[in-house]
C-alpha cells in the first residue's frame, strides 16, 4: 500500500513539474492562420469600444474564428473604462485579454504575461515598449495616435482661416474668428464627458516641448515644470490654451452639458469648429454623417525653435491575463497578433499602425514635415516615478487627471481663478512631490 501510495505521488509530482514547466509558444513566431488551428478556447475581452460594440466588433469575431472555428469571443464594453478597469482588474473578474488600464509598470508581471522582449518587440512593432518591466513587453497596442486637433475644414474656410495656425496666439485668433464669423462652437471642449478632459494631457509631451524625453525623464525633476518659458512652448503654453479659449467664451455656451455623442454629428455638419482629441476621433467625426470630406486634422499649435511636433504613441493596449488557462493564453496571442497584424484596426480608425509594415492613414496628410515623436520611457529605476508624482500631487498626468482640466475651463469660464494662480498651484504641489519622495530637482 505504502509503495502505491509513492508511486502515485510521484506520478502526481512529475504532472506538476510537466504543468509547471510547460512554456507558451514564442509570440513572435506564431503564424496566424496555420498555428493551433484546432484550438478550442472561450475569450472575454474587456474594453473600452462602446462605439464598435454592434459594428465593427462582430466582424472582427467572424473574421478571426473563420480561422479558428473552436474559438469563441466576448468583448465585455465598459462606457466608464479609465475609471473602472484597474477595479476590474485587482478584483480578477476580467476575462482573459483587456486593455491595460493605468497601473504601476511593476505590477506588470502579476498580472499579464509577457510578448517577448522590449527589444525583440520594438523591431517589430511601433509603441512596444509602453508596458515594459525588467526588460519583458507585457501589452501590444491596439493601434497608435498621434495628438492634435480634428477639425471641420470649412467652418475654417468660412471664418476666413486660410493656414493652419502654429502658435498658440493663432489659434486663438482662428476661434475667435470663428465666433465672430460663424455661427459654429468655436473650441468644443467636452467638459461633461470627463474622460475627454484627459485628451490635454497627451500633448505634454513632444507636441508642447519637441522632445520626448519630457514627460518621463525631465518633468519629474524639473523645478516648476508649469512655469510659463515666454516663448509660447511648454505645458504653460498647451493648458493655457484652453484657459485662453474658455475665458473669452469661445466654447459652449454652457460647458457643463457637452454630449459626447452627440458631438460627432454636431462637426460633421459644420455646428463645431474643431475639438482637441487624439488622432483616434477622426475616423468617428468622419462617419458621423454625409460631411466626412470637411473633417481635418492638424497638428497642435505650438512650434519649438521654428519646428512642429506631434506626441505620438499608442492607444490602449492588450495585456493577456497570466491566469488563464495554456489554451486560452494561446488563443488570446494569436487573437492580438491578428488584430495587430491582420485585420486592419489601425487603419480604419485612423491610427498609426503598430505593426512597422503598416501603411499609414489618409488623416495624416496635414502632418506632412511634422515629425511624430513617442515619450521616451524612463530610466532604470525610476519606471514608477511619474505614477508615484502623479499620486502624491494628485494631478494625475496621462494617468486620469480629468477633474485638472475640468478646473482649467471652470476657472477660466467663470474668471474665478487667474491660470497663472492655477499653475503656481501645480508647481507648489509638485515641488512639495519631490520632496517628499526626495526626487533630485534639476534647475
Amino acid at each position: 500500500m505504502k509503495k502505491t501510495l509513492s508511486m502515485l505521488l510521484c506520478v502526481l509530482l512529475i504532472a506538476v513539474a510537466a504543468v509547471a514547466s510547460a512554456e507558451l509558444p514564442r509570440y513572435l513566431d506564431l503564424k496566424v492562420g496555420e498555428d493551433y488551428t484546432d484550438i478550442k478556447a472561450d475569450l472575454m475581452i474587456l474594453n473600452h469600444r462602446t462605439d464598435l460594440a454592434d459594428t465593427k466588433y462582430p466582424e472582427y469575431i467572424a473574421a478571426f474564428t473563420s480561422l479558428y472555428p473552436n474559438v469563441t469571443i466576448k468583448f465585455d464594453t465598459i462606457t466608464t473604462y479609465a475609471d473602472d478597469a484597474l477595479t476590474r482588474l485587482t478584483g480578477g473578474n476580467w476575462g482573459d485579454i483587456m486593455m491595460i488600464p493605468a497601473l504601476d509598470k511593476d505590477e506588470l508581471p502579476t498580472y499579464f504575461i509577457p510578448f517577448g522582449t522590449k527589444e525583440e518587440m520594438m523591431e517589430v512593432y511601433n509603441f512596444a515598449d509602453q508596458w515594459v518591466w525588467d526588460d519583458l513587453t507585457y501589452g501590444v497596442p491596439s493601434t497608435g495616435n498621434a495628438q492634435g486637433i480634428v477639425y471641420n475644414k470649412k467652418v475654417f474656410e468660412q471664418a476666413g482661416v486660410t493656414e493652419l495656425p502654429k502658435t498658440p496666439d493663432e489659434f486663438i485668433a482662428a476661434l475667435q474668428a470663428i465666433k465672430d464669423n460663424t455661427d459654429a462652437i468655436p473650441l468644443y471642449t467636452n467638459y461633461a464627458a470627463g474622460w475627454t478632459m484627459g485628451a490635454w494631457d497627451a500633448y505634454i509631451g513632444a507636441s508642447c516641448n519637441g522632445t520626448g524625453d519630457f514627460s518621463n525623464r525631465i518633468m519629474p525633476h524639473q523645478k516648476n515644470p508649469f512655469s510659463d518659458r515666454g516663448d509660447g512652448t511648454g505645458p504653460y503654453a498647451m493648458y493655457k490654451v484652453l484657459y485662453d479659449a474658455a475665458a473669452l467664451h469661445l466654447i459652449e455656451d454652457d460647458y457643463t452639458t457637452t454630449d459626447w455623442e452627440g458631438c460627432k454629428g454636431m462637426i460633421n455638419q459644420g455646428k463645431i469648429g474643431c475639438m482637441v482629441l487624439g488622432s483616434w476621433a477622426y475616423p468617428q467625426m468622419v462617419a458621423a454623417g454625409p460631411n466626412g470630406d470637411d473633417i481635418g486634422y492638424m497638428s497642435f499649435p505650438i512650434t519649438v525653435n521654428g519646428k512642429q511636433y506631434a506626441s505620438a504613441g499608442a492607444d490602449y493596449s492588450f495585456g493577456i491575463n497570466k491566469n488563464s488557462s495554456e489554451d486560452d493564453q494561446i488563443a488570446a496571442m494569436l487573437f492580438v497578433k491578428w488584430f495587430t497584424e491582420e485585420s486592419g484596426f489601425a487603419y480604419s480608425e485612423g491610427g498609426i499602425p503598430i505593426d512597422k509594415k503598416g501603411e499609414y492613414p489618409a488623416v495624416y496628410a496635414a502632418f506632412e514635415g511634422i515629425e511624430f515623436i513617442p515619450d521616451t520611457p524612463a530610466v532604470e529605476g525610476e519606471e514608477t516615478l511619474l505614477n508615484d508624482m502623479n499620486a502624491e500631487t494628485e494631478l494625475r498626468f496621462n494617468a486620469g487627471g480629468d477633474a485638472k482640466i475640468q478646473e482649467i475651463i471652470e476657472h477660466g469660464f467663470n474668471g474665478t481663478k487667474t491660470f497663472d494662480e492655477i499653475m503656481d498651484d501645480w508647481n507648489e504641489r509638485w515641488s512639495d512631490a519631490q520632496d517628499y519622495l526626495d526626487v533630485r530637482v534639476d534647475e
